[in-house]
């Protein structure tokens, strides 16, 4: 992939992230994720579920800035994501996974329904709620689960998380 392309899939990563559209990935933008995560599973904030996806969206907001805020403004910009998390994100993407882990770890415990583990059709309404288009939604959902056996481990999507972030050229 040649260094244009690959900013382009970057560029498009910070879309990801940017909840509000405001031009900018800051605290808000996790919080509004964690939000819509637990509104659409019916998951109260001060239960133990909603507080785990709190907590994780506010580690994930500390492990983002941490890597990406250059001029420490609490928000990162589009540029800073393309020229400063970029190269991070290109050189380590397990590392930014492991960023991610408590928040996706919470998500996937409150999209776990029935206590067997999430199932992609539970991927699917998080993905579209985090602002994923219905039709890839769940072609993403159906390739989470990697080892076929009808749920989504964190280990999945932890691997999954970090080849769409390292821009795995088919993620």
């Amino acid at each position: 992939m040649d260094s244009a392309e690959y900013e382009r899939k970057i560029a498009a990563r910070f879309a990801t992230f940017d909840q509000d559209g405001s031009g900018y990935i800051d605290r808000e933008d996790f919080s509004t994720a964690a939000r819509a995560v637990l509104a659409e599973f019916g998951t109260t904030a001060r239960s133990d579920k909603g507080q785990a996806v709190f907590n994780g969206a506010e580690a994930f907001w500390q492990g983002m800035a941490g890597i990406a805020d250059v001029d420490g403004d609490q928000r990162v910009s589009r540029e800073e994501f393309v020229t400063g998390a970029a190269k991070r994100l290109r050189d380590s993407p397990d590392r930014f996974a492991e960023i991610a882990r408590p928040f996706l770890s919470a998500v996937i415990a409150v999209a776990d329904e029935d206590g067997a583990g999430a199932t992609p059709a539970a991927a699917t309404r998080v993905l579209r709620v985090l602002g994923t288009p219905t039709e890839l939604a769940d072609q993403v959902a159906a390739v989470l689960d990697a080892d076929g056996d009808g749920r989504i481990s964190e280990d999945e999507i932890l691997a999954a998380f970090a080849g769409y972030c390292g821009v795995d050229p088919d993620a």
